[in-house]
């Protein structure tokens, strides 16, 4: 699996054609070879489990997952031959389903109206219930996630942008990329700017983030890392998926462009005398969501 990383900044000049001096960059983590950044997280998941001892043996690893995550550890237990157990919501894409089956991860579905705390409290159940059958992964709150950003993203997007980076705009789902990339990027600059991004209602269509103020709170996450924080509606990143394909002709998905929406937002609120390279994750790309009814509208 080396692989995983080393993805490419992709720049988004439609979005910055009225502030000549501000750069709005993109990582492309749909390049990773399962299609979305959470190959990073699960691979340092599943490698440190591994040394350690916790997983192997005939042990299933077993976690909660919207998705992107579930579809790592399907593929990488695949290639490695770890038996994977998933706890995911009902509702999530058609196209996550397949890729899941065709990995021939076990899947338990869920309650969709519950989200993924409802998978969360699921895998715990299991977990409980199973006395050294699983190797609970628990990516909400297992440091390896994201000590994966911390020495990966981070990074690389300092040496893909020079050290120019002047802010950093990530959304929290289990945070890991937020709290691994920030921290990273604090220490090469303690200036660069890092402004977390979450849903503006408990009630979202963002696959994969979390309203923090009325959801299971991942352990990994500290609020103070974060300079500032937006939330963002779920009709803006259906705008913004639209938007981009049309203008720049990329696909991305659904909290990718939620990500892009609140960049545009921090060069809104910006100087627009002075130069800024705003950086962000795109954690995935639309071919999982192009069933979705809001292309159609």
């Amino acid at each position: 699996m080396a692989q995983v990383g080393n993805t490419p900044l992709l720049r988004f000049d439609s979005l910055t054609r009225s502030w000549p001096l501000i750069q709005i960059l993109g990582k492309v983590e749909w390049a990773n070879p399962g299609g979305s950044v959470k190959d990073r997280a699960a691979l340092n998941i599943v490698e440190t489990a591994l040394r350690s001892g916790l997983l192997g043996s005939g042990r299933r690893l077993l976690d909660a997952t919207s998705g992107n995550t579930g579809i790592a550890y399907a593929m990488i237990g695949a290639a490695q031959g770890i038996p994977v157990t998933l706890c995911l919501p009902a509702h999530v894409s058609h196209e996550r389903k397949r890729i899941l089956a065709a990995f021939g991860a076990e899947i338990v579905w869920t309650d969709p109206q519950e989200g993924t705390d409802g998978s969360i409290r699921k895998a715990r159940e299991l977990n409980e219930s199973h006395p050294g059958k699983y190797f609970y992964a628990d990516q909400y709150s297992n440091p390896a996630n994201w000590l994966a950003h911390y020495r990966g993203t981070a990074n690389e997007i300092w040496s893909q942008t020079e050290g120019a980076i002047t802010h950093f705009v990530a959304g929290l789902g289990t945070s890991g990329t937020f709290m691994g990339t920030t921290r990273r990027l604090k220490e090469l600059n303690p200036a660069i700017r890092a402004i977390s991004m979450q849903p503006d209602s408990a009630l979202h269509g963002l696959e994969g983030l979390k309203h923090m103020a009325t959801a299971l709170v991942p352990k990994i996450y500290d609020p103070s890392l974060a300079d500032a924080s937006l939330e963002i509606s779920t009709e803006a990143a259906y705008e913004m998926m639209k938007r981009v394909a049309r203008s720049e002709g990329v696909l991305v998905g659904i909290s990718a462009g939620a990500a892009l929406v609140a960049c545009e937002k921090v060069a809104e609120q910006a100087r627009q005398d002075e130069p800024m390279v705003i950086v962000t994750v795109l954690p995935d790309s639309c071919d999982r969501y192009l069933s979705e009814n809001f292309w159609d509208e």
